[in-house]
């Protein structure tokens, strides 16, 4: 019992062979990515297979919106995972306390902002983005049911996240898994059994969010031995909220520049009609899964990374950095093989339309190689992240998203017109984000090799030291 118990508690990151704890802590965590993306993909492939490929485009078209309001819930969902994070590296259990209980607070107070603007916002996004005719009220309806139900999937991410940066990994992915079970099960019976439509699909996932969340604030209250879990720490003091927002204001602003540009895209690829909506939802359905690997170790850098920083450990941090790099890059490489070689075998578990597949595949083979300059930049942007410097990431986002993907993506449609593409050739859309990931790779080595990173972690955590020392002299 005292074994499993073990398992199932916080880690600490800050002793033992680097790559051992990196590999340790990201293994639950990539599965339980694994199976939050079989959230969206039990979507597809039961609303491709039950209802048609336009209920498939409807669900992939609403995908940009969801991402643009729900910066609220990233930003405070970054700033919680690195402060708790570097507190519990710091032994800090009073500021770890205040961080945990103001999070949730915070994350009470973006969910009811989000319930209201959401609905509202919906339906005139969905006509800025010239969504057709043909889906558009599928789309409206998905997108409302979600933001009705938004508080299980904010408490889900963010507790989820607490968890993480205290370094239990495991407890989120169990209670991940069962909830995806439910999931799918709830799919099948709302949109076979119930003939729900759409809607169905918005609906299990609300369900199944919430029920994922219950889970972890169970965990969570009864983690007394970390830190305390009361009442008085909800209180949402200056000092805990300006950090949580300056901290997780750069994530959330990067998090709506990156759907800033989807929705701008998504824009141009509606233009491309039905077929090639529904090629990109496949597409972004299997590269979730593809990047996975990826976010996994970029959630781990930044946990490893905010612990040994709390700790002063900024050398451990660097070697820990080298050690995700030459895991993650291999991973990525092997990935890539696999989707060459099987990826047909991937499109077809989405849809029975061979035009789709073959249309879908091609479009796939573009984005492929990409997968290790990703790799590179969630290993870096991770630690700098753990590290306090949220700031860096944002604007190396911002350079690649809006200076680079969008304007690639018109300007290939726009001279590739022809009779037979009077949009322009639809390739455009995934030529645009590989040469925004490939850039994204290398400015993100150079500013790593730049070394801000270290000197933020340096002068915050000095000055956090003076503070606990002045208090403790009190």
């Amino acid at each position: 019992m005292s074994r499993l118990k073990s398992i199932f508690a916080a880690r600490d990151m800050t002793e033992g062979t680097p790559w051992k704890r990196i590999v340790e802590f990201s293994i639950p965590l990539l599965i339980g990515n694994i199976a939050q993306q079989f959230y969206n993909t039990a979507d597809s492939i039961i609303v491709g297979k039950y209802i048609g490929d336009n209920a498939l485009a409807a669900v992939g078209s609403a995908g940009p919106i969801l991402n643009l309001l729900l910066v609220l819930l990233v930003g405070v969902a970054t700033g919680a995972g690195i402060m708790v994070s570097q507190y519990f590296g710091a032994r800090e259990r009073e500021k770890l306390s205040r961080t945990i209980g103001v999070c949730i607070t915070l994350t009470a107070i973006a969910s009811l902002i989000v319930m209201v603007i959401g609905p509202l916002a919906a339906k005139p996004l969905l006509n800025l983005l010239k969504t057709p005719v043909s889906i558009i009220d599928w789309c409206e309806e998905y997108l409302i049911i979600f933001f009705l139900g938004i508080g299980g999937f904010s408490y889900f991410n963010i507790l989820s996240g607490i968890l993480r940066g205290l370094g239990d990994s495991l407890s989120a992915l169990v209670y991940l898994l069962i909830s995806t079970a439910l999931n799918v099960g709830l799919d099948i019976w709302f949109v076979a059994g119930l003939d729900m439509g759409v809607p169905g699909v918005a609906l299990a996932t609300v369900i199944a969010q919430g029920i994922s969340a219950v889970f972890c604030m169970i965990k969570l209250m009864k983690m007394s031995d970390v830190f305390d879990f009361r009442l008085r720490y909800f209180k949402p003091l200056k000092e805990y909220t300006f950090r949580l927002i300056h901290l997780g204001l750069p994530s959330g602003l990067t998090q709506a520049i990156f759907s800033l540009a989807m929705i701008t895209v998504q824009s141009l690829t509606n233009r491309f009609g039905e077929m090639i909506i529904a090629c990109n939802v496949i597409i972004m359905r299997v590269d979730g899964f593809a990047m996975m690997p990826n976010f996994s170790f970029g959630a781990a850098m930044t946990t490893f990374a905010g612990q040994n920083v709390g700790a002063g450990k900024l050398d451990r941090v660097k070697k820990g950095a080298q050690a995700g790099l030459r895991i993650s890059t291999a991973v990525a490489a092997t990935i890539t093989i696999i989707i060459l070689l099987f990826g047909r075998h991937l499109m077809g578990i989405f849809t029975d339309t061979p035009k789709l597949i073959d249309t879908s595949m091609r479009m796939m083979r573009i984005l492929a190689v990409g997968y290790v300059a990703m790799a590179i930049t969630q290993v870096l942007s991770g630690v700098m992240r753990g590290a306090g410097d949220t700031i860096t990431p944002m604007w190396i986002s911002l350079i690649t998203t809006i200076g680079l993907r969008v304007p690639v993506a018109y300007g290939i449609a726009y001279f590739t017109r022809s009779d037979a593409f009077p949009n322009g050739r639809p390739e455009s859309v995934f030529v645009s984000l590989l040469t925004a990931w490939v850039l994204g790779s290398v400015i993100n080595i150079l500013f790593f090799a730049k070394g801000n990173w270290r000197k933020k972690a340096l002068k915050e955590f000095s000055a956090e030291s003076r503070e606990t020392a002045d208090a403790k002299q009190a």
